[in-house]
């Protein structure tokens, strides 16, 4: 096992609050000591089907305390999904049922195997707990906390400043996050920066209950691609474990340069002398600098290779201006040629690149249609187009070849 500085140094990256600091010292010391691993958790709902990458950052976190040796427990947060967390929340969760949860769930599951080693994982879904609690264990947990400290919350006193409805169940979140700390027994609990108040919960909750507190490791919330917002579904500025390589890459591309840094921080392993590198506008193209950072997000899911593979296909297409490696084929019928050949507009619309002739005729004005391998351009609307069996055409970033049927 690493000394403890070892392990601070590789803990510390990329957390934004770790309260209390000197507590995590005293623990990893006793760790080394009598070779215990400490229980680190992590909890998550599954209020969604898609892992994105916004959740991978407390997840690789939880993965590093695995490759230092300590205990991963992952609470999958079956009841808890069903009351919403309202952290950084302006509004109420949406309602799940039970069975909506559990079907998420399992997908959930296999999207995380692809960041921490599931089979060194203790999982465990917090309605284990919750669903033997009488309505006296329910009143008696309320009673740990005040109404005043509860409306202290910044999410609450927004929503309170605005009118927005603030429901009592919601106020059952902090306090159901912090039983499970309680029921696990965890010396650590991995969250964003907006939950440090639930974290904090679980703390005097395990007080309480006469165990030594957890440490609260927050990390920064990533932004999504469009640089300002939390990364979400519902937003759709995200990018999801599951999606395929080249897409991954392609969105990573996508991103604003002032998001490269804090993306090499918390979503990759890159050596901060290099990440300083590769963020410093004076030593090179930001470009260059993604196409890297695309790189090793895409090898962290799908392999090295993949991930070569998704940064070559992307500057083929892109920077050596080549056709990429898969294009769809589209086949045209005898009855859409005349003598071989089909009016650039209607071959437009028929490709579904534009919805009307008048659409058509404003893209090929605009100079954006070419074909052939030539790229010869087309400006004029009543051009006709020579077709060939496997001529490409090519339409901003749409590409397709033509196949005579």
């Amino acid at each position: 096992m690493k000394s403890v500085q070892e392990q601070l140094a590789l803990i510390r990256r990329g957390v934004h609050q770790i309260v209390p600091e000197e507590e995590l010292v005293k623990k990893l010391e006793r760790s080394i000591q009598t070779g215990k691993p400490l229980r680190v958790k992590y909890g998550i709902d599954p209020t969604g089907i898609d892992v994105h990458l916004g959740h991978t950052v407390p997840l690789r976190k939880l993965r590093l305390f695995q490759e230092l040796g300590h205990q991963a427990v992952l609470i999958i947060g079956n009841y808890t999904a069903l009351v919403g967390d309202p952290s950084g929340r302006d509004q109420t969760r949406a309602k799940l049922t039970q069975e909506q949860v559990e079907a998420n769930a399992l997908d959930y599951l296999k999207q995380i195997s692809k960041i921490i080693d599931i089979d060194k994982t203790e999982v465990t879904r917090n309605g284990d707990w919750f669903k033997r609690f009488s309505f006296l264990d329910a009143l008696d947990l309320m009673r740990k906390i005040t109404v005043q400290r509860m409306l202290e919350r910044d999410d609450f006193t927004k929503r309170r400043e605005k009118g927005t409805p603030i429901y009592l169940h919601e106020c059952l979140y902090p306090l159901m996050q912090g039983w499970d700390s309680v029921e696990i027994r965890a010396d650590i609990e991995l969250g964003g920066t907006e939950q440090l108040y639930s974290l904090l919960v679980g703390r005097e909750l395990q007080v309480d209950q006469g165990q030594e507190p957890q440490i609260c490791l927050t990390m920064p919330i990533l932004r999504g691609l469009d640089g300002q917002q939390k990364m979400g579904k519902s937003l759709g500025n995200y990018i999801g474990v599951a999606m395929p390589p080249q897409e991954m890459m392609d969105k990573v591309m996508s991103i604003p340069d002032e998001l490269l840094r804090d993306w090499f921080e918390l979503l990759t392993d890159r050596p901060a002398d290099q990440v300083a590198v590769l963020c410093d506008p004076t030593q090179g193209n930001p470009r260059d600098s993604k196409l890297e950072l695309g790189r090793d997000i895409t090898a962290s899911y799908y392999g090295q290779q993949a991930g070569d593979a998704a940064k070559a296909e992307w500057t083929k297409k892109n920077s050596l201006r080549q056709d990429p490696s898969d294009i769809e084929d589209f086949k045209l019928s005898a009855a859409d040629l005349s003598d071989g050949q089909v009016c650039v507009c209607k071959l437009l619309v028929l490709l579904g690149w534009a919805k009307s002739n008048n659409e058509a005729r404003r893209a090929v004005e605009g100079g954006g249609v070419n074909f052939g391998p030539d790229r010869t351009k087309c400006a004029d609307p009543k051009a006709n187009i020579a077709v060939t069996d496997g001529l490409i055409i090519r339409f901003g970033r749409k590409i397709a070849r033509l196949r005579i049927d």
